[in-house]
């Protein structure tokens, strides 16, 4: 930074400005001076100081007052508070108030280049704080919602209104459009990144535990409750929950839930004393719940508790001319699973990409990067490597056959996995049924294959 070695000194005295300011230049430091507090406001706006060295007692406006008045500018400035030996308990009291620490006049010269030293290492931990936070603002931010069109740039902008509130949000968009990024993104953004963020899949709960889940229990609530445990609501204090599909939730747990965005308050299941929670709640779902309302599947006021903030991400035929962006991301993020080395597409590839119809959106079109990337031959994606489905994957003819016939066997229980959850619409539970398997088998395997991400 460049103005991390930058230390403004504010004193009434000429004689300790200039003893301060010729010591702290022979260290290095870049050295300005003040007569008074609203110099020191001034100068500190042009010199952008990294330690800030004020007097108490000055006239016309007092050390403490100075150092609030330029952290209204730069909050991450650290300060010193200059003192004589008769006002030291005032000088520990400012400590309490979040001054670094203090010198007495007359100061020893090494004590206080120790001081300063700290002040200016704290200084520059502070900075780097500052810039990964930054950074994470745009890996966890909508940095994350990638696309150069107009309709990603719009989405981008509303996620950004929408996370200078603290308002309840619904997230519609169809299956596979990427609503979990944009609830991150929107937690990310909002003055509640520092706390937790957790994700509630509603097609996921079973009816007789979505209580528990949601508001936890108490010792001995029912049979295998052994001890108490803290619900997802609990859990998220301070920070948001992401209620996913929130249309799958029946009609008795809705009700529960509609009293929590009442009150901010509820009873862990076997409880009597009601707990306060601050949350933010971003529920996120597929369907068309006004249509849901008047077929009596959804609750009214619920709809309307939740739906006070919208925001739609646009189905992926709407932005097109995104899916070259999208492409090359899949393909760099799949590249060592793949454990290839493709560069690519060609340009009648990527034609093709662009004139599906995408019924899956995003989601669909990483499936069918992944498939295409294990079909190629060459360092360039080709139009043939798309159209995958149904054909014997690609495998290293070197290899034996164990290997051979187990990569084909996993690349074939893959896309059927895949058929499964796009004809249920990935619902979970559905697609465990038509393949008759656990629901907790189908979870693993999803994960195994990579098909857990982009919902």
């Amino acid at each position: 930074m460049e103005n991390a070695s930058h230390i403004l000194i504010i004193d009434d005295e000429e004689r300790i400005r200039a003893i301060l300011a010729a010591l702290l230049k022979d260290e290095g430091y870049t050295v300005e001076v003040a007569r008074d507090g609203f110099e020191g406001i001034e100068k500190a706006k042009m010199f952008q100081p990294a330690v800030l060295i004020a007097d108490l007692q000055m006239p016309r406006m007092d050390g403490m007052e100075t150092i609030a008045r330029v952290r209204e500018h730069f909050p991450d400035v650290v300060p010193i508070i200059l003192t004589a030996h008769g006002s030291i308990r005032s000088a520990v009291e400012a400590i309490k108030q979040g001054v670094y620490d203090y010198l007495t006049k007359p100061f020893d010269n090494d004590q206080l280049l120790l001081v300063i030293r700290r002040a200016v290492a704290l200084s520059g931990l502070r900075r780097e704080v500052l810039e990964l936070r930054r950074q994470l603002s745009i890996t966890r931010g909508v940095g994350t919602i990638a696309g150069e069109s107009q309709a990603i740039a719009t989405v981008r902008a509303r996620i950004r209104r929408v996370a200078e509130t603290d308002a309840t949000v619904l997230i519609q968009g169809e299956t596979g459009t990427g609503k979990e990024l944009a609830a991150r993104a929107i937690h990310f953004e909002s003055r509640r990144k520092e706390g937790p963020f957790l994700i509630v899949d509603c097609t996921a709960l079973p009816s007789n535990l979505i209580e528990s889940e949601f508001f936890g229990h108490e010792k001995g609530a029912f049979t295998d409750a052994h001890e108490r445990r803290p619900g997802k609501f609990e859990e998220a204090n301070g920070g948001s929950i992401f209620l996913d599909e929130i249309g799958e939730l029946p009609l008795d747990a809705q009700s529960k839930l509609l009293r929590v965005l009442q009150e901010m308050e509820f009873t862990r299941v076997g409880g009597t004393t009601p707990v306060k929670t601050d949350v933010r709640v971003i529920a996120a779902t597929n369907k068309d719940l006004e249509s849901e309302v008047r077929n009596g599947n959804f609750r009214e006021d619920l709809f309307y508790r939740l739906n006070v903030l919208m925001v739609y991400i646009p189905p992926l035929r709407e932005h097109l001319e995104d899916i070259p962006v999208y492409a090359q991301y899949f393909l760099s993020k799949h590249q060592g699973s793949a454990n290839r080395n493709i560069r690519g597409f060609s340009e009648s590839a990527l034609a093709e990409l662009m004139s599906r119809p995408w019924k899956g959106n995003v989601r669909e079109l990483e499936n069918v990067i992944q498939r295409a990337m294990l079909a190629a031959c060459g360092e360039v994606i080709e139009t043939a490597d798309l159209n995958t489905s149904g054909r014997v994957p690609t495998v290293d003819p070197e290899a034996g056959l164990e290997a051979r016939v187990r990569r084909i066997n996993e690349e074939a229980e893959r896309q059927i996995i895949l058929d499964a959850l796009g004809q249920t619409n990935w619902n979970r539970t559905a697609a465990a049924q038509r393949l008759k398997i656990s629901r907790k088998t189908l979870f693993n395997k999803m994960q195994l294959y990579g098909l857990e991400e982009h919902r």
